[in-house]
């Protein structure tokens, strides 16, 4: 199954296939939901999955506590599983490939890794070691720039640093580009020109339309932490109206307890 779903991942990256439109779960249940919504498959966020946690995002969700987060996932879900490892949780190369082989172990087929504030030196030595500790097991290896996330200064235009990076770590066994921040249709085109990965984009304001990114060249849209920040302020707002006395929020449009139920006792 593993191997099946890792060829299906890959496959839905091409351009014959259309752009893979990726929403990112935190749990098990919105894992399901997403798979019963239609996705072909489902990816994590970071900073979702390690607010689900109780944690901070940013690297201070403990490796076992991601682990037995993914696992409750792939245990439940049909369709490939991708999961944000932020920068690895180290700075040592073989503490990030000793990871991804657990994450493989427990049913991911891709990753997310990013190079962050540090030099695309390390990212790309963490690639290789990911490779190395593999052994040939596949895993599709989505490298994430931050180019335009975090604004970093670089020499030359953004695009032009961003497809420096991304051929780097392609070199260095990465099967997908990441540019989070990225929004500008021109820039969209040049960096998936300049690169031979499918280009992912992250769902974020001033993003154009999905036609728009998938002509312009992206292969996969993402949405990060969108989906949970959405779910968490119905809560969040429908709690304050309790306390307020009104249940009107709590009583109106919900997921039905018995499909629910039912989708979760299905799992085997």
């Amino acid at each position: 199954m593993q191997t099946l779903h890792h060829q299906q991942f890959v496959q839905l990256h091409q351009a014959s296939q259309g752009v893979l439109l990726l929403p990112n779960a935190w749990d098990a249940a919105s894992a399901k939901i997403f798979e019963a919504s239609g996705a072909k498959a489902v990816a994590t966020s970071s900073a979702s999955l390690a607010w689900a946690c109780g944690y901070a995002d940013g690297g201070a969700l403990p490796p076992d506590e991601l682990l037995d987060a993914v696992a409750r996932i792939t245990r439940v879900l049909r369709v490939p599983l991708t999961t944000d490892m932020e920068d690895g949780y180290s700075q040592d190369p073989a503490e990030v490939g000793r990871l991804a082989c657990e994450l493989v172990d427990v049913g991911a087929v891709g990753i997310n890794l990013e190079d962050g504030s540090d030099t695309p030196a390390l990212l790309a030595e963490k690639i290789r070691a990911i490779r190395a500790a593999l052994k040939g097991k596949p895993l599709f290896i989505n490298a994430r720039t931050d180019v335009y996330l975090r604004q970093l200064k670089v020499e030359g235009a953004p695009a032009q640093a961003s497809i420096a990076r991304l051929k780097l770590y392609q070199q260095a066994g990465a099967d997908g580009a990441f540019v989070p921040g990225l929004t500008a249709l021109p820039e969209v085109t040049e960096i998936a020109s300049g690169v031979a990965m499918p280009l992912n984009v992250m769902a974020m304001p001033g993003l154009p339309a999905i036609a728009a990114l998938q002509a312009a060249g992206a292969r996969r849209v993402s949405v990060g932490p969108s989906p949970f920040q959405v779910a968490y302020e119905h809560a969040r707002t429908s709690v304050e109206a309790l306390l307020q006395q009104d249940l009107a929020p709590l009583l109106g449009p919900r997921m039905d307890y018995s499909a629910m139920n039912r989708m979760l006792t299905l799992v085997r």
